[in-house]
């Protein structure tokens, strides 16, 4: 990878990791109803689960998509299917008191299965290996992996700073319940741009 396009591929994982998203808008409303290092595991779970899912499409799974054009179709309807399950579940949280052991943020492993069903992550990951590691050479893949996952935990976990700065503004139960509302509503929202894709 020549520097130029090791300096347009770090500008493109940070603008792709800091925007909205699935990822972005669980963890805040994570960080908000469980604090900083109850959603540690969820937001490791993220930046890992990220960079192991970057590797796996650039060592195969993107020529998977290209001989069965339809596997990407039922991912996709997968994909939008969970997601609005789970914005039912963020906005039917019961809220809970931050001091008490209640509730259960995302644990690791589950957002590292998240990763396989996130719409932006798929779009991100298929457009990082397709420009930025076009012969697919695993030491390409392997970088291009390195790198975004590096550039992406810090900017995940912003996010989830956002949302344990928000919860200072949340102090009764009907204040979460519309933030939460409002969280959910921005995870469908966010499937704008994956049900209206070519």
């Amino acid at each position: 990878m020549t520097y130029d396009l090791l300096l347009a591929f770090v500008g493109f994982a940070f603008v792709s990791s800091i925007t909205p998203g699935p990822n972005n808008l669980m963890l805040m409303a994570s960080g908000a109803n469980f604090g900083f290092r109850r959603t540690i595991p969820h937001m490791l779970g993220v930046g890992i689960g990220f960079a192991l899912m970057i590797a796996l499409v650039g060592a195969g799974l993107l020529g998977l998509f290209d001989m069965f054009p339809l596997s990407y179709v039922i991912l996709k309807t997968l994909s939008v299917i969970y997601l609005l399950y789970l914005a039912w579940k963020i906005a039917t949280a019961a809220p809970i008191d931050r001091q008490a052991e209640a509730g259960t943020p995302m644990r690791f492993m589950q957002a590292v299965a998240f990763q396989w069903v996130n719409p932006k992550a798929w779009a991100m990951a298929l457009t990082a290996i397709s420009i930025y590691a076009p012969d697919r050479s695993i030491p390409a893949i392997l970088l291009v992996a390195a790198i975004f996952g590096a550039i992406n935990l810090p900017c995940i976990s912003s996010w989830t700073v956002l949302g344990q700065q928000l919860a200072r503004f949340l102090r009764n139960p009907h204040q979460l319940r519309i933030f939460n509302g409002m969280m959910a509503a921005l995870l469908v929202a966010s499937l704008y741009p994956v049900l209206w894709s070519g």
